[in-house]
């Protein structure tokens, strides 16, 4: 059973297309590792924008197993804001996003998260509504912290943005882990290659006792 560590966390809704929720479980590690979707991130694709250093958001999509290292992190540079996409190998239906931070005023508190959204930046994301919103905790007690989704809204992704907008009062922000937890499928077969074999090719529907139309019309 999932240990509860909101006591006083609450969800609530907005009316403009937003939601925006306080809760967070602490998991028992077999419950992540089961439905963990660390193998099925097309990790050299992963990009982040504004890291300090070059590669370090990748670094922090960890397997879980490496959840409490703090040699791996990624830290914001010009400001406090960052934005990751993260593309998969496949289709995911996401269930949670698990999060690990020092406590403090570099820890992450508002995160937005939008489904197949490669082309948003710093100058669109903060006006485009997101798939769904978070409001973070700042001190776990060294712990991570899972952030379930709304299911409904979180099926048929090739890729995942996630944007930090703010921290609690922190020059830049600092982030330790991020874990995906949820199912997995294969890519479907590309339906233009799959058009493209079945149409018709004139060459092989040729009727015995008439003339190749199109030789006829070269000669």
């Amino acid at each position: 059973m999932s240990h509860h560590c909101h006591d006083e966390a609450h969800g609530h809704g907005h009316g403009h297309g937003h939601d925006h929720d306080h809760d967070h479980d602490e998991l028992p590690d077999s419950d992540l590792v089961h439905e963990s979707l660390y193998q099925k991130i097309d990790h050299d694709n992963v990009t982040c924008l504004n890291e300090s250093e070059s590669n370090a958001g990748k670094s922090v999509l960890k397997p879980w197993h490496e959840k409490m290292d703090d040699t791996k992190f990624v830290e914001s540079d010009a400001d406090e804001q960052l934005i990751m996409r993260i593309p998969f190998t496949g289709m995911v239906k996401l269930k949670s996003i698990t999060l690990r931070s020092d406590p403090g005023e570099t820890a992450p508190r508002k995160l937005k998260a939008f489904v197949n959204r490669d082309d948003l930046d710093f100058d669109n994301a903060e006006s485009t509504p997101a798939t769904q919103e978070w409001d973070l905790v700042e001190d776990t007690n060294g712990q991570v912290a899972e952030y379930s989704t709304r299911v409904a809204k979180f099926t048929s992704i090739r890729s995942l943005t996630l944007f930090f907008s703010h921290n609690f009062g922190g020059e830049t922000t600092k982030i330790n882990f991020i874990g995906l937890k949820g199912e997995f499928s294969e890519f479907k077969r590309d339906p233009i290659i799959t058009v493209y074999e079945l149409q018709a090719n004139p060459a092989d529907h040729k009727v015995p006792g008439t003339k190749d139309s199109l030789q006829y019309e070269i000669d």
